[in-house]
């Protein structure tokens, strides 16, 4: 069962296992459009069911947290800051799961703080959103513009969706589903991914980490994916068929059982 409560105006979803296996805490950070609430069918019930107490917060302007009315304001620095303030409120360091620009956030989170893990899924990389952004104009134009709307406060329709997120067959209801939650992303956060605060690896404190991508994913290519990988000279792993919404692609159990034989592997904190 997902429960939510709120942590200083911040909406954090928590699944707690049945038989907790000891190991750290995971806190799942979402990226752009999204929220909280894309973990919640998914992935916190499947590793709590695994025995791993898993949290979701939703970053200011998202989803239930406050500060809606100032989002085209919010910095990356401020999502930062809202990990850390959840992660305070927890008492426990957690291994961190982020998903595009919630895998950002981890990287410029790793510059201030340590993690028993984290791990980089479809990840908005190091060197920004500059390549990604190209890479779609030329390959998807129409994309590219019905993205930019997005970002404008115009609604997108599940064709705009599926053709963004996913690979394999999509479910309508889903997508519908989706349709109602997805929301305008902070202009000010989208240039600090772009250019303005990139994470710095050198400054980063380096725990762990396991980095994932998507073989036909066109908002973060795999090879930018690879790119983040040698960045921080470690291996990457795309998975086959699929797209960047790995967390609700039909074989999304494969993404999550992937994670966890990482996770098993790992030294409990």
């Amino acid at each position: 069962m997902i429960k939510t409560t709120q942590i200083d105006g911040l909406e954090l979803f928590s699944a707690l296992p049945e038989q907790p296996n000891g190991r750290p805490p995971l806190l799942f950070i979402h990226g752009a459009f999204a929220g909280g609430w894309m973990w919640t069918e998914t992935f916190m019930p499947w590793f709590a069911a695994a025995g791993y107490t898993c949290h979701a917060l939703s970053l200011r302007g998202h989803g239930g947290s406050a500060g809606h009315e100032q989002l085209g304001w919010h910095s990356v620095s401020d999502y930062v800051d809202d990990v850390a303030t959840v992660i305070e409120a927890l008492g426990e360091s957690p291994v961190l799961i982020g998903h595009s620009m919630g895998g950002f956030i981890v990287q410029k989170y790793l510059e201030r703080h340590t993690v028993p893990g984290a791990v980089l899924l479809c990840s908005v990389p190091p060197q920004g959103l500059i390549a990604a952004q190209f890479h779609l104009l030329f390959q998807k134009p129409h994309l590219f513009m019905d993205i930019n709307a997005i970002m404008g406060g115009d609604y997108a329709d599940t064709s705009t969706l599926r053709e963004a997120l996913f690979a394999g067959e999509a479910d309508e209801g889903m997508l519908e589903c989706w349709l109602t939650r997805m929301q305008s992303e902070s202009h000010r956060a989208i240039w600090d991914m772009s250019m303005f605060n990139l994470p710095l690896p050198h400054a980063m404190h380096r725990p762990p980490m396991l980095i994932l991508g998507a073989e036909h994913d066109v908002l973060v290519p795999a090879f930018l994916v690879q790119s983040t990988g040698h960045t921080y000279g470690l291996p990457t792993h795309i998975f086959r068929h699929m797209g960047h919404a790995v967390t609700h692609e039909r074989d999304w159990p494969a993404v999550a059982a992937y994670i966890r034989h990482w996770l098993d592997g790992l030294v409990p904190a």
